[in-house]
């Protein structure tokens, strides 16, 4: 059993993203793949399916990793930030901007995951689940 979900999600995608892999699949949950949504919206991935549960009740999530046309890769960088040992929790005012706005912050809020940006245009904080550049 995992004890941190999101940390091992987006270690799988940094590890295939450096493999210049074109997918990679992990097990899949809602939070999952609402955080894969985020990043397709942004644009850091060309695409996701969250598959139904198979007989085992297990769901699989594939993630399709996007890449310019010279092959260079779109996210340059993907940090956890809210770890199961230090939950971080930001209000609407002390919400991170990444890189001066080059970057985004996912953030888990009452209203749902949300852009950092999205969250601070709605007037909402909630727990800062990763950043990505």
């Amino acid at each position: 059993m995992l004890t941190d979900p999101i940390a091992d999600m987006l270690t799988r995608i940094r590890n295939a993203n450096l493999a210049l892999h074109d997918q990679v699949d992990m097990p899949g949950s809602k939070l999952k793949a609402e955080v894969a949504r985020v990043l397709e919206q942004e644009g850091y991935i060309a695409g996701f399916a969250l598959e139904e549960a198979d007989a085992s009740g297990r769901r699989n999530l594939m993630v399709r990793l996007r890449y310019d046309r010279d092959r260079r890769r779109v996210i340059s960088g993907i940090q956890r930030v809210s770890k199961p040992g230090r939950r971080v929790y930001a209000d609407k005012d002390t919400l991170p901007r990444v890189l001066g706005g080059m970057g985004i912050a996912i953030v888990s809020t009452s209203q749902g995951v949300l852009t950092g940006q999205e969250a601070r245009r709605r007037g909402v904080g909630g727990e800062v689940l990763c950043t990505v550049w």
